[in-house]
């Protein structure tokens, strides 16, 4: 197999690409893309689907209220996609690809960090559930005091900390690791009660170079809503019924964003079926690299625009980069 090496000054960014049916595009070559850097072409200097370049990927659950009727099946198809992405021995692996386990109601917890072991990830899905603090909040008891949790989480502040999940997960697993990198997501998307906005998430899946997958799965709590205020878009925002968060729009945009793909559960047994579909994408990019033109002397974020020359294909990868960050 071959080893994609990046110098300091190269640009690298997973491609994705479909034919006009959806299906994945294989033995593509530079020489059918046009690459431009802020609105100036650049030149490709290597496109290739083959590298030991490790997997890092990071499997982020809503176990909010609102979720629990998907709970079980979700454990099921996280568990399948954890056999896909890793091999049954440790020992066996040739790149070092490496998985992580995160879960986020009313606060955000790790529960299993970064690990090559499928047993380790399927023995903390299997026992996936509320948090200490989701389960206070159904039941009036006491919760658990922020010295008691993990250090990498977030404290109680109520709702769903989506974009806390996010964040944390970018910023302080993924930032400082290499290799091709991809968060999915299953959430009904409505935050409630993060420290963190949208951007902020968004800024720092930019920051650490990852793509993000969303699964969108429509809540109990948002078809409540819905039934109750029609043409809301669902759950009204701070008691205002005027207001609404719409949590499928959210989660498009965050995979739309982030160079990822956007699913959504209609029902919450085709979810195996998508993390499959997910598992096949991450497996069947390609990898791009590139020198810019001028050197990068700021921090700023530089927009990457990607194109196939023939039209009926799609391309999907990154928006771009942080400059040193790539």
């Amino acid at each position: 197999m071959a080893t994609l090496k990046v110098k300091a000054s190269e640009v690298l960014l997973p491609v994705t690409v479909r034919d006009k049916h959806g299906a994945l595009v294989p033995n593509l070559t530079a020489a059918d893309f046009t690459l431009s850097q802020d609105s100036r072409p650049q030149v490709i200097k290597s496109f290739s689907r083959e590298s030991n370049l490790p997997f890092r990927v990071g499997l982020l659950v809503d176990t909010s209220r609102s979720v629990s009727s998907a709970m079980e099946n979700e454990r099921k198809a996280g568990g399948k996609f954890v056999d896909l992405m890793l091999p049954a021995n440790p020992k066996d692996a040739t790149n070092g690809d490496q998985a992580f386990l995160i879960h986020f109601d009313r606060e955000v917890e790790l529960l299993q960090d970064f690990t090559d072991a499928r047993d380790k990830l399927h023995r903390e899905l299997d026992g996936m559930g509320p948090t200490a603090r989701e389960k206070s909040s159904n039941t009036g008891g006491p919760e658990t005091s922020g010295d008691e949790r993990d250090s990498r989480s977030r404290a109680n502040r109520g709702g769903t900390q989506l974009y806390d999940a996010i964040f944390l997960a970018a910023d302080e697993l993924m930032k400082t690791k290499d290799g091709r990198k991809a968060l999915v997501v299953f959430s009904d998307g409505e935050d409630r009660g993060s420290k963190e906005n949208l951007n902020d998430a968004i800024d720092a899946a930019d920051h650490a170079n990852l793509a993000i997958y969303t699964v969108y799965f429509k809540g109990q709590e948002e078809r409540q809503a819905n039934d109750d205020y029609p043409g809301t878009g669902g759950r009204r925002g701070g008691g205002d019924r005027g207001s609404s968060i719409d949590g499928k729009k959210i989660m498009a945009e965050i995979a739309t964003r982030t160079g990822g793909r956007f699913f959504e559960a209609k029902k919450k047994d085709n979810l195996e079926e998508i993390y499959n579909a997910i598992a096949e994408e991450l497996r069947g990019q390609y990898l791009m690299t590139y020198t810019p033109d001028k050197p990068d002397t700021d921090s700023e974020f530089h927009k990457v625009v990607l194109k196939a020359k023939d039209a009926d294909l799609t391309v999907v990868t990154r928006e771009g980069y942080y400059s040193g960050e790539k």
